[in-house]
C-alpha cells in the first residue's frame, strides 16, 4: 500500500511547490508595485478614510503580524494591527449610550447673568440670582458665581470700586463735556507753522465749539479760553458739570482755572488710555478726513475760515449715526418732499449738502 502512495505524494509535492512559487511571484510583483508607489509619493504619509482603514485592518488581522513583516505595505504592520484593535474596542464602546452628566446652563441664562452684573455693579451673586428668578430662571447662586468668573467679571465689592466708563458717561450724559487739541500745519510768512486748535464737545448732543486757535497754547492763552468758555451768558461750558481732559501739560492751566473759579469737575483721563475720549477723537478724525487733509492752508485766516465752515456743516448739514442718523440742528425744510432737490456747497464744493428749495 505504501508503495502505491509514493507517486501520489510526489505529484502532490510538485503541485504544492508550483503553487508556492506562483504565490511568491505574485507577492514579489505586489511588493514591487507598492515600492514604486512609495517612491513616487516620496514616502509621504498616506491619508486613508475610515472605510479604507477598516478593510486593511480586517485583512491584516487574518494574515497575522509575522506574515505582514514579509510584505511591503503602505503603512507599517503595527499601524494596521492598531487599527484592528481600535475597531474591536469601538464594538464594545457604549459611551454614546451613557446618560449625560449635569446639563450645561443655557446660553440665554448666561447672557442674562452677564448683563445684570455689568449693568448693576453693586449686585452680588444672591441679588443676581433673585433677579433671574423674577424673569423665570431658577438657578443657584454658585452658578452665578461660576458664570461671572468664566467671563472675567469680579465680585460685587470689586466691581463697585471700578465702575465702567460707559456707566459714568450715561449717569452724567446731560452735563458732560470733553475737550482736546488737534494740530494743523499752516504756511505763513515765517514758513510752516504748527497751529493748535482747541475744541470742546457736548457729548449728548454732539455739538462742538472751537475754543481757540493759536501757535502757542501757553498758560495765559488757556486761561483766557477758559474765561470765554465759562462766561455766564454765552459760554459753551456754562452748564457743564463734568469736563473730560487728558493729561497733556497744556491743560494744566485749564484744570487749575476750572477748579478755582467754577463748579465744573475735571475728569482726568487715566495714563495711556486709548478710547476714553473716543467722541472727541472721532470728531477730529471726521474733521481731518473730510476737510483738513484736503486743503493747504496759507495764513491763519484761511484756517479759521475752514474751521468755521466745517463746524456749520457739522451741525446743520451732516447726518450723525450716533444720533440715529439725524442732524444736530435741522432746518425748517428738512424732510420736505415738495420742491426741487438742490446741492449746497461749502469750501468750494468740498462739503456738500442736499435739500429742497423752499416754496
Amino acid at each position: 500500500m505504501s508503495f502505491l502512495l509514493q507517486p501520489w505524494h510526489m505529484l502532490l509535492a510538485v503541485l504544492c511547490g508550483m503553487v508556492n512559487q506562483r504565490q511568491q511571484q505574485i507577492i514579489q510583483f505586489q511588493n514591487a508595485q507598492i515600492e514604486a508607489l512609495l517612491k513616487k509619493f516620496g514616502r509621504k504619509r498616506l491619508l486613508l478614510n475610515d472605510d479604507q482603514r477598516r478593510l486593511l485592518a480586517v485583512k491584516a488581522h487574518a494574515i497575522g503580524r509575522k506574515a505582514l513583516l514579509e510584505l511591503k505595505t503602505v503603512v507599517t504592520p503595527d499601524t494596521i494591527l492598531r487599527w484592528h484593535r481600535e475597531l474591536v474596542a469601538r464594538k464594545f464602546d457604549s459611551s454614546d449610550k451613557r446618560n449625560p452628566g449635569r446639563p450645561r446652563i443655557r446660553q440665554v441664562i448666561v447672557d442674562a447673568i452677564v448683563r445684570f452684573a455689568k449693568e448693576n455693579p453693586t449686585w452680588g451673586y444672591d441679588r443676581i440670582q433673585g433677579a433671574l428668578k423674577n424673569v423665570g430662571y431658577h438657578i443657584a447662586d454658585s452658578t452665578v458665581a461660576n458664570v461671572l468668573k468664566a467671563h472675567g467679571i469680579e465680585p460685587a465689592p470689586d466691581r463697585q470700586r471700578t465702575p465702567a466708563w460707559s456707566t459714568f458717561l450715561k449717569a452724567h450724559w446731560d452735563s458732560i463735556f470733553a475737550t482736546d487739541f488737534t494740530t494743523v500745519e499752516v504756511w505763513t510768512r515765517n514758513g510752516l507753522v504748527t497751529f493748535y486748535v482747541l475744541a470742546v464737545m457736548h457729548l449728548k448732543t454732539r455739538r462742538v465749539h472751537i475754543a481757540g486757535i493759536t501757535p502757542s497754547p501757553n498758560a495765559t492763552w488757556m486761561k483766557q479760553a477758559c474765561r470765554n468758555l465759562t462766561d455766564c451768558e454765552d459760554g459753551f461750558l456754562k452748564d457743564a458739570k463734568h469736563l473730560i481732559v487728558d493729561r497733556d501739560t497744556s491743560f494744566i492751566a485749564m484744570r487749575e482755572f476750572l477748579e478755582q473759579n467754577t463748579d465744573t469737575e475735571v475728569v482726568l483721563l487715566p495714563p495711556k488710555s486709548l478710547n476714553l475720549n473716543a467722541y472727541m477723537e472721532r470728531w477730529f478724525r471726521s474733521l481731518k478726513s473730510e476737510c483738513l487733509s484736503r486743503i493747504i492752508f496759507f495764513g491763519r485766516r484761511s484756517l479759521e475760515n475752514a474751521f468755521g465752515e466745517y463746524v456749520k456743516h457739522y451741525h446743520r448739514e451732516r447726518n450723525h449715526q450716533g444720533l440715529g442718523n439725524q442732524l444736530i440742528e435741522p432746518t425748517a425744510n428738512v424732510g420736505v418732499v415738495v420742491g426741487r432737490i438742490e446741492c449746497r456747497e461749502r469750501l468750494g464744493g468740498m462739503l456738500k449738502y442736499y435739500d429742497r428749495r423752499a416754496a
